[in-house]
């Protein structure tokens, strides 16, 4: 028997003739709707009698076997004696309900909504209807007060909001602005704190030729807000009153345009709108040198100058939480553990000290100044994230547990467990990207930032955040390479590439590209493998990542002549070649190769740990092959310790860039060297 499950509203299902289905009692449903809520995956029967009682019987497990047998025999009622079942599974230390991705009317719900995206108004005004039909009451109605519930229910509900907004902008997009009111103003009545909401209902009505209406929509919206929330209507509310009090041209709905007459026209629209309000403008620019950063070249060059630009100008305005939103708004992801501007992004991080210094206190339990709590909470959690990444590249070389290495690890963590206490998505992926940054105080954590980067490629692709996406994506890249998982590394390097096509971010390519040519160095001959990196090269010129790109070609030619034993070419690579930052670490191995073995032990002596990003196991290679030719023994034993935790991995692969081969195959040389007198 076809099962189709419900639970946008009363938990409930039908067979394939659409008779409901008898689920028996409500503690039946309530172990129906707690294995929904874990879509498809196993929950410990220890897990389900601590969510569905308070107090448990003293025979809860064999209660719960007893409820799993009675959902059993209602949704599989034809299953012979002894059978096993085939949608409420038992596996390991729990059950599973395997119901298909298509029989849940959530899920449904949910594909829907997330695949609306470039659909054509009317389509998509039509697949957002049938979709919102499906809703019969809240979402697990039957289990409102539920913890197990709570943050689904929430989600769910948060995604309904969102499609009924995106309905009403289509319908106003198609020129049916006056079907859109009605449920608009339901929807501002029944949820008042959703700005969007009340400038859709104003826009609609303003097309409907309300004006009046549409103005004394937009006051009743700022009342509302300061009333009960304690805050000002945001900027696109405010510049829609101001423009529906000057009946702006670009409210009337007109005929399209190429893409550079609408952007010329609204360019003009913002110029006329907010000429003399600075606060909107830095908050705007900061926006915009976000979209600007992951279009390559001179833009990234141009959004990180302007950005440093529009927080200083916040600074000088002397309020904190515009501040915080100029520092906070630009999340761009951040992939590379080398800051392109080093200078520039320990003035960002001191900027946002001193900005959370300035913030008022976070309080769950109230709103604080002009800002609810949960909008403070944001704040706070983007400041943070914007330490983390800003201070990448800044762990200390040796292992500390103070300074501006445990304040950068701390601020990613901070960061990451307010995302999670506020459910808010965009933020999460933002802290991920600072937790991913403060993952290399030791060798072998590609298995850790794997992790990480599978968790932001799934709530990423769930919330619809692309660029988030992609660098989920190339973190796993460089964590697959590290644990030598090529097919791997391959997929996540083929779906990068597919989002870049569909959203033009060509700074992708970048990666992937020198992804291939480290697939090249592994497989082909050295000078297939020298031209593939060249052709990598030749992306980063003009990329506008200079952190990246210096010295990154030179080393990866030093890493095949290693790989292929070639210590001529490696004494050819000196003289006028830039090493960038890497030039510590490799000079050692470069002497030794010319033949200069007491200069080698003397660039030996007491040098530094190099830096705690991709590059570490790479760089600390380079030093054991080194120390090993020279017969220092302590390096040699440096160097064991501070690779031993990734025996696993392959030496520099975390980068996606290089490698050095094997850890294990530098541990196994370095421990017979350490056995030599």
């Amino acid at each position: 028997m076809s099962v189709d499950f419900g639970v946008l509203g009363p938990v409930l299902a039908w067979d394939e003739t659409g008779e409901t289905v008898p689920l028996k009692g409500p503690m039946h449903r309530a172990v129906l709707a707690r294995l929904i809520v874990a879509r498809r995956q196993v929950v410990p029967v220890s897990r389900l009698v601590e969510d569905l009682w308070e107090e448990p019987p003293a025979d809860a497990v064999g209660t719960i076997r007893t409820f799993v047998a009675g959902l059993r025999r209602s949704l599989e009622p034809d299953r012979p004696p002894r059978a096993p079942a085939r949608l409420l599974v038992t596996e390991g230390p729990g059950y599973a309900l395997r119901a298909a991705h298509d029989d849940v009317d959530a899920w449904r719900f949910e594909k829907a909504v997330g695949s609306g995206a470039g659909l054509r108004p009317a389509d998509l005004v039509s697949r957002l209807t049938d979709a919102l039909g499906s809703w019969r009451g809240p979402a697990y109605a039957d289990f409102a007060d539920e913890p197990w519930a709570r943050v689904e229910r929430s989600r769910l509900t948060e995604l309904r909001l969102h499609a009924v907004e995106r309905r009403a902008e289509a319908r106003i997009a198609l020129g049916a602005a006056a079907e859109a009111v009605p449920d608009l103003d339901a929807h501002v009545a029944e949820h008042p704190w959703r700005e969007e909401a009340w400038q859709l209902l104003a826009l609609a009505l303003y097309r409907s030729g309300r004006q009046a209406d549409a103005l004394s929509v937009l006051r009743r919206a700022r009342q509302m807000l300061r009333d009960h929330l304690g805050v000002d209507p945001g900027p696109r509310l405010r510049r829609l009153e101001a423009d529906v009090l000057q009946q702006a041209d670009h409210l009337d709905p007109g005929p399209g345009g190429t893409a550079d007459q609408v952007w010329a026209q609204a360019a003009a629209a913002y110029e006329s709108a907010v000429a003399s309000r600075a606060r909107t403008r830095l908050e705007s620019t900061a926006g915009l040198m976000r979209d600007l950063a992951v279009t390559g070249g001179g833009g990234l060059e141009a959004a990180r100058r302007h950005r440093v630009a529009a927080v200083a100008a916040a600074e000088q305005l002397g309020d904190p939480e515009l501040t915080a939103r100029v520092i906070g708004i630009y999340d761009v992801p951040a992939i590379w553990t080398r800051s392109d501007d080093p200078v520039q992004a320990a003035w960002l991080v001191g900027a946002a000290e001193r900005t959370l210094q300035l913030l008022p206190a976070t309080n769950q339990g109230g709103t604080h100044g002009r800002l609810p709590a949960t909008n403070q909470g944001a704040a706070h959690g983007r400041l943070l994230a914007t330490i983390a990444v800003e201070s990448r590249g800044t762990l200390p070389t040796e292992p500390a547990t103070a300074g501006a290495g445990a304040r950068a690890f701390q601020a990613a963590r901070q960061a990451e467990q307010i995302a999670r206490r506020l459910d808010n998505p965009s933020l999460l992926a933002f802290a991920l990207n600072g937790v991913f940054m403060q993952t290399f105080h030791r060798a072998g954590l590609a298995a850790r930032r794997d992790a990480i980067g599978a968790e932001v490629v799934s709530l990423s692709a769930r919330d619809n955040l692309v660029t988030y996406e992609v660098l989920g994506h190339l973190i796993r890249l460089q964590a697959r390479c590290a644990l030598a998982d090529f097919s791997g590394a391959g997929r996540h390097a083929a779906a990068a590439n597919a989002l870049s096509e569909r959203h033009e971010l060509p700074l992708v390519s970048v990666f992937t590209t020198w992804y291939q040519a480290l697939r090249a160095a592994m497989t082909q001959p050295l000078r297939a493998a020298e031209s593939a990196y060249e052709e990598a090269a030749g992306r980063l010129d003009g990329a506008g990542m200079p952190g990246l790109q210096r010295g990154l070609l030179p080393l990866a030619r030093l890493s095949l002549y290693v790989r292929h034993g070639k210590p001529a070419l490696i004494g050819e690579m000196d003289g006028q070649t830039d090493w960038g930052p890497y030039e510590p670490w490799v000079r050692p191995l470069l002497l030794v190769s010319q033949g200069n073995d007491d200069d080698a032990r003397q660039a030996l002596r007491d040098i530094a740990s190099p830096p705690r990003d991709l590059m570490f196991e790479a760089l600390w290679c380079l030093l054991a092959q080194a120390a090993i030719s020279v017969g220092d023994h302590t390096v040699m034993r440096r160097a064991y310790t501070q690779l031993e935790p990734a025996s696993a991995e392959l030496a520099g692969a975390g980068s996606g860039l290089i490698t050095l081969g094997p850890v294990s195959e530098q541990l196994k040389a370095l421990a017979s060297a350490l056995a030599r007198p």
